[in-house]
C-alpha cells in the first residue's frame, strides 16, 4: 500500500500572507474579502494575516517572493485581475505574473497561489469576485492552506 499525503483545510496555525494588484481594485477587493473570509472559515486568524498592495499584477511577485523568503508566512495568496484589452499588453502581463510567482513559489520552498484573475471582459471578472462563479480569492485560499498542509506532512 503507497503511503498517501492529502492535505487538509484545517487553517489554524498557518500564517498566510496577501499581495494585491491596486489595478482593477474594484474587482481585487472583493478578491481579497473573499479570500479573508475563507480564512476565517477555515479556522485561520485574520489579525496574524499580512496584505501587501502594490500597483498591480507585474509587481506582484516581487513582493510575493519577498514575503516568502521571510520565513515568516506558510503560503503567499496573489490576488489581482488583468482584464484583455485591445492591445497585446494582457498577454505580456498576464505571462509574466503567473511565471513570476511559479519562481517564487519554486525558488522559496513556500507556496505562492496564483490568484490573479484573466479574463476576456469586466463581466468575467466580476463574475468571478464574488457573484455566478463563485469568489476566486476564497478558492486561492483554501489552495493555499491544503498545498501548505501538504508541504508540513512532508517536511
Amino acid at each position: 500500500m503507497p503511503q498517501i499525503i492529502e492535505g487538509h483545510y484545517d487553517a489554524r496555525n498557518l500564517r498566510i500572507a496577501f499581495v494585491a494588484g491596486r489595478f482593477n481594485e474594484f474587482i481585487t477587493r472583493p478578491l481579497l474579502d473573499g479570500a479573508l473570509d475563507a480564512l476565517r472559515r477555515h479556522g485561520g486568524d485574520t489579525d496574524s494575516a499580512t496584505v501587501a498592495w502594490v500597483p498591480g499584477a507585474f509587481e506582484i511577485p516581487v513582493v510575493a517572493k519577498r514575503l516568502a523568503e521571510t520565513g515568516d508566512y506558510d503560503a503567499v495568496v496573489a490576488l489581482g485581475a488583468v482584464i484583455r484589452g485591445a492591445t497585446p499588453h494582457f498577454d505580456h502581463v498576464a505571462g509574466q505574473a503567473a511565471s513570476g510567482l511559479m519562481s517564487a513559489g519554486l525558488e522559496t520552498g513556500v507556496p505562492v497561489v496564483f490568484g490573479i484573475l484573466t479574463v476576456e471582459s469586466i463581466e468575467q471578472a466580476i463574475e468571478r469576485a464574488g457573484t455566478k462563479a463563485g469568489n476566486k480569492g476564497a478558492e486561492a485560499l483554501v489552495a493555499a492552506v491544503e498545498t501548505a498542509n501538504v508541504l508540513r506532512q512532508i517536511a
